[in-house]
């Protein structure tokens, strides 16, 4: 599957029903070329913009499905920071 079809899925937490929302970035082992975890835009915050903690990131490790048009992962529920 290309980047470009990954792109365009949208990714949900089964644990709580929360869509994370679609893949903007992947990260790479360099040596064996398998993707280690995704990156996902978080939730927008004003003064979090530009920021690392305005991502999150999905080890491929918690990808439960990936289907046609979502992808299914298991990750804890986090609460916001304010």
């Amino acid at each position: 599957m290309k980047f470009s079809e990954l792109r365009r899925k949208e990714v949900v937490n089964i644990l709580d029903g929360k869509s994370l929302g679609c893949i903007c970035d992947l990260i790479i082992d360099p040596c064996s070329g398998q993707i280690l975890s995704m990156l996902l835009p978080g939730p927008f915050r004003f003064a979090a913009i530009f920021s690392a903690e305005s991502t999150y990131c999905v080890p491929w490790c918690n990808i439960c499905k990936l289907g046609e048009d979502v992808i299914l992962v298991k990750m804890e529920p986090t609460l916001p920071n304010y």
